[in-house]
């Protein structure tokens, strides 16, 4: 019982540091008003964390294994690396759009001095380029398009949809999203062969079972996005 209460606390430290990051970024937030929004002692905080710097390192890795899960839970073994890369896309969204953790997490990583040896941004571009890599090998890309300036493109673009989120979060929405691959996917020509498959831009593959959704949610943690 007494574990279960240390738990909770510590989950709800995380979700309160990440508010505060998020609304005043790192520098301004004060463990004062992340201890008062968990509902708990400053006492009770740095029995969990030292230092405003050891919370910001969890917030981080929490967030990277949320948003590890939602990558791997989107990929589903029947998809192509086109489709399974357009799925982790909109997982990845969706996680952001929803999880305050994920997106304060997220964003420290990636602008204020490392609390952690995290990079996600970089290890988001490794998984577009591992993915495009495959594409290719598989003649899933058109022949004018090369998987390495597809990989720049899609990294710029997707990175700047999370940045621009932050003032409109509809850059994260699946309809951006959606419209991007729309335009980003090979289309068919008169040379495409006949039983080339389908793709779609709104991240479910055409032969996803009825009921399964879109943007799967986390259940336990990866270690590769």
């Amino acid at each position: 019982m007494k574990q279960e209460r240390a738990a909770h606390t510590r989950r709800s430290l995380i979700h309160s540091a990440a508010q505060a990051f998020e609304q005043h970024g790192y520098d301004r937030a004060s463990l004062a008003e992340i201890s008062a929004s968990a509902g708990v002692s400053t006492g009770a905080l740095h029995f969990h964390f030292t230092n405003k710097a050891e919370l910001a390192s969890t917030v981080e890795t929490s967030a990277a294994i949320l948003l590890r899960n939602s990558a791997a839970t989107a990929r589903q073994p029947h998809m192509d690396a086109l489709q399974q890369l357009i799925a982790t896309t909109h997982a990845l969204a969706a996680q952001l759009r929803h999880d305050v953790v994920a997106r304060a997490g997220y964003r420290l990583n990636c602008e204020t001095p490392h609390h952690t040896n995290l990079e996600l941004r970089t290890e988001w571009q490794e998984c577009i380029h591992r993915h495009l890599t495959q594409a290719a090998t598989h003649h899933l890309l058109t022949n004018d398009t090369t998987h390495h300036d597809l990989t720049t493109s899609i990294t710029a673009a997707t990175i700047g949809f999370e940045v621009l989120a932050r003032q409109d979060p509809t850059w994260l929405s699946p309809t951006t999203l959606t419209h991007f691959w729309h335009h980003v996917l090979p289309h068919p020509t008169p040379h495409t062969p006949p039983n080339t498959p389908t793709r779609t831009p709104a991240g479910a593959p055409p032969n996803t079972p009825p009921g399964t959704p879109a943007h799967p949610q986390p259940e336990q943690q990866h270690h590769n996005t």
